[in-house]
């Protein structure tokens, strides 16, 4: 996480005009009793003073107030009487490759909508940039402002998924080499991988319900809305299918290493096993030639000459038999 101090960003729209944005949090409440209003604020590394008054401003829930500051939450959409509670992760790789997330909680009144951040790692100016580029919607309410914030972290999804997917592409790449240490530089990386795709998937695969129970809750009062929400839903599904098929893929990785291990060392074994087959020729010849008894050439050079001749003709054969077989 990134640290950093509380901050605040207000945003009122007026009939789906944007109207005055960086106003005391104090007033949100005011705006909010004005029909005619949609309301936005950012609370970033909130404080626990700063919760009370968010609270005491929109009449939240204390459970809801303690899920959004609880860093290990489950992606989840809860509805109270006067709100719902939505509570999702955006992630992505840093310049290591490992994979990093972030809490991002929101709250959704009637004509307004809150969201809570633990640190500024979301880069909540690209929702504010898509609220901009689609102005027309803003006019259906808060509801059109959570499909863009969730819009936007489905997408990181999609970012962080896809670097996942050259990693491992990168780890395949590498797979079948036989250089010295490239079995255990194998598995380290598919370690790393596999606890990364376990945090994808802790975050990706809650955010069906999230979406599904925000896309009812939408749709029953803007039907509008309904192909926002359903190409959502649709990018939910497509991250939630290559994050499955990444699992897939760096468990086939992670066996393959194993098999190519075993078979590196069966390799290992026969070169090993034929070696000490050409070298057990002069170790016999000599040893043989070495009892106290009088063998051809006893005493005379020639006799040297043609145990030597033995053992170079007996290994070579052996030598040339084990490469025809590829045990060399």
């Amino acid at each position: 996480m990134t640290a950093t101090d509380c901050t605040v960003r207000t945003r009122v729209w007026r009939n789906g005009t944007l109207e005055l944005e960086n106003f005391p949090i104090e007033r949100v409440s005011d705006y909010l009793a004005e029909p005619d209003c949609l309301v936005w604020a950012d609370i970033c590394a909130p404080d626990s003073a700063m919760l009370e008054t968010l609270a005491d401003e929109l009449s939240l829930d204390q459970h809801a107030i303690e899920d959004a500051v609880e860093p290990h939450e489950r992606p989840k959409a809860t509805r109270y009487s006067t709100h719902t509670f939505i509570a999702t992760y955006s992630m992505w790789l840093d310049k290591n490759n490992d994979l990093q997330t972030s809490r991002v909680s929101a709250f959704t009144t009637k004509r307004g909508l809150v969201t809570v951040r633990l640190d500024d790692a979301f880069d909540i100016d690209e929702v504010v940039r898509r609220w901009d580029e689609n102005a027309d919607i803003m006019k259906f309410g808060p509801k059109a402002l959570v499909h863009s914030l969730l819009d936007v972290v489905v997408d990181g999804y999609f970012d962080a998924i896809g670097s996942l997917d050259e990693e491992i592409e990168g780890v395949e790449d590498v797979l079948f080499e036989d250089a010295m240490g490239t079995s255990r530089e194998v598995q380290r990386r598919v370690f790393t991988l596999r606890k990364s795709l376990v945090s994808v998937r802790r975050a990706v695969l809650p955010m069906r319900e999230v979406v599904n129970a925000v896309m009812r809750g939408a749709t029953e009062d803007n039907a509008e809305l309904i192909p926002f929400y359903e190409d959502l839903y649709d990018h939910v599904l497509r991250a939630t299918e290559w994050t499955e098929s990444l699992r897939d893929m760096v468990s086939s990785v992670f066996e393959t290493n194993l098999s190519l291990s075993d078979l590196r060392m069966n390799a290992i074994m026969k070169k090993l096993t034929g070696w000490a087959a050409i070298i057990a020729v002069p170790t016999a010849v000599t040893g043989y030639f070495g009892q106290n008894v009088p063998y051809p050439g006893f005493g005379h050079t020639w006799g040297f000459w043609l145990s030597l001749t033995s053992i170079l003709l007996i290994a070579f054969a052996l030598y040339v038999t084990f490469r025809r077989k590829d045990w060399l």
